[in-house]
């Protein structure tokens, strides 16, 4: 079944003139980016601003199970919110009516907290919460919450999934791709922030769990633990009484590198062009549908630039050699926490010819002629488990949908990038 692809995001201030914008064109924004939310970093770790913001009429909550979000049946191209009301049963009253240093405080690993995550406030919404701390700041508030059935909360998550769904709510299958730009962009980073804190929960330098802080953004190390016992690893001392809830020293908790981070993997994704720029390199796994080509990928190694990465990932996968690497656009891909860098990049006269032996990863490379390819993006643009358009005749080229930067990389290549005849 071949789907029609939502509009990408409006690119950020598309009608403000420029140098930059003259010279090089309207930025690029690549679905999974344009948020409509102003995510106010600097405010999670103020409790009064999130309790405030928790319990604002305003206040919208996507609720997520196994890392899929809510939408409605009856209109899936759009994600599906609930109040504070439902999720209280399975939050809490306030769980920002602590202090940040309060909570870590009075840490206990072995109660389960359902993870939630403050994504920021949007600033169009009128009705939405005013706060003031050293500046004033107003917009409805939307957090993510996990509402997968767990532990303590078992019962109330299954309540509320029950809930949403006798009110034709439903979570959605699959990869999102669907969906309309903005509410992915909000998806992507709940979904990446709630993936990123359930892979983490354990310390990588001694192995004791962590606690969730900094509204979902960062995880820490306390220093202590009400379920853990000092008699469980450490004789009993007059010093070291049973009843200790210290817990081992961790060099995390010392000096300024005492927080985790949420993992940003940068992937480099580019169009490669011929020398003479008349056709782009294109490749295709075994995996994928036939005749379904795409741009060539690969993660950027440790101190490694993205040209360098760019360089290296096409001469591996397909033994072509790369001059010239410039930065087209960028987008998250929170499968799970990848920022996918487009690049452009353009063959040396001398290194154009295919070479697979290096890496097994590609099943076939090729160079397409910018024609060709022009006619795949109209007529036969898909998902890997999506049929090409009516318009598709079988042995023709297919490519990725247009909500993939591939899809962007490709055409600004066949429509003028490189040469500077058009900008896009």
């Amino acid at each position: 079944m071949h789907k029609p692809q939502p509009d990408l995001p409006e690119p950020a201030h598309a009608s403000v003139d420029s140098m930059l914008a003259r010279k090089f064109g309207r930025e690029v924004a690549n679905y999974f980016s344009g948020s409509p939310l102003n995510r106010l970093g600097f405010l999670r770790a103020d409790h009064t601003f999130l309790s405030k913001a928790l319990r604002h009429p305003s206040t919208r909550f996507l609720l997520c199970r196994d890392l899929q979000p809510l939408i409605r049946t009856s209109e899936p191209d759009a994600l599906a919110y609930v109040k504070y009301e439902d999720v209280k049963p399975i939050i809490g009253e306030d769980p920002y009516a602590k202090t940040e240093q309060e909570l870590i405080d009075a840490y206990d690993s072995k109660t389960y907290v359902p993870q939630m995550i403050f994504l920021g406030v949007d600033e169009k919404d009128a009705n939405g919460l005013e706060y003031t701390g050293k500046n004033t700041y107003k917009g409805a508030p939307y957090f993510a919450v996990d509402v997968s059935p767990k532990e303590n909360v078992k019962d109330a998550c299954e309540k509320l999934i029950a809930k949403v769904g006798e009110q034709g709510l439903d979570f959605a299958k699959g990869r999102v791709m669907d969906i309309k730009a903005a509410d992915a962009a909000i998806y992507a980073a709940a979904r990446q922030l709630l993936d990123w804190n359930a892979r983490n929960p354990f310390c990588g330098q001694c192995g004791q769990p962590t606690m969730s802080v900094n509204g979902g953004f960062k995880r820490t190390c306390p220093p202590k633990d009400i379920s853990y016992k000092v008699s469980n690893a450490l004789p009993t001392t007059i010093s070291t009484p049973a009843n200790n809830t210290e817990r081992p020293s961790c060099a995390t908790r010392k000096g300024i590198s005492n927080l985790s981070f949420p993992r940003t993997d940068p992937t480099v994704i580019m169009g490669i062009v011929n020398a003479s720029g008349t056709k782009i390199l294109l490749g295709r796994q075994k995996r994928w549908p036939p005749y379904w080509y795409s741009t060539l990928a690969g993660f950027a190694e440790p101190a490694e630039s993205i040209e360098e990465a760019v360089r290296r990932e096409v001469y591996e996968e397909a033994g072509v050699h790369v001059g010239r690497v410039v930065i087209h656009s960028t987008q998250p891909w929170p499968y799970p926490a990848n920022l996918m860098i487009g690049a452009v990049g353009q063959a040396t006269p001398a290194g154009e010819t295919i070479d697979l032996g290096h890496d097994p990863e590609l099943d076939d490379a090729r160079w397409f002629d910018f024609d060709e390819v022009r006619h795949a993006l109209r007529v036969g643009t898909s998902g890997l488990d999506e049929s090409a358009g009516q318009e598709y005749t079988e042995g023709g080229l297919r490519l990725p949908p247009s909500t993939a930067i591939a899809n962007q990389l490709i055409t600004s290549v066949v429509n003028g990038f490189v040469s500077g005849e058009a900008k896009m």
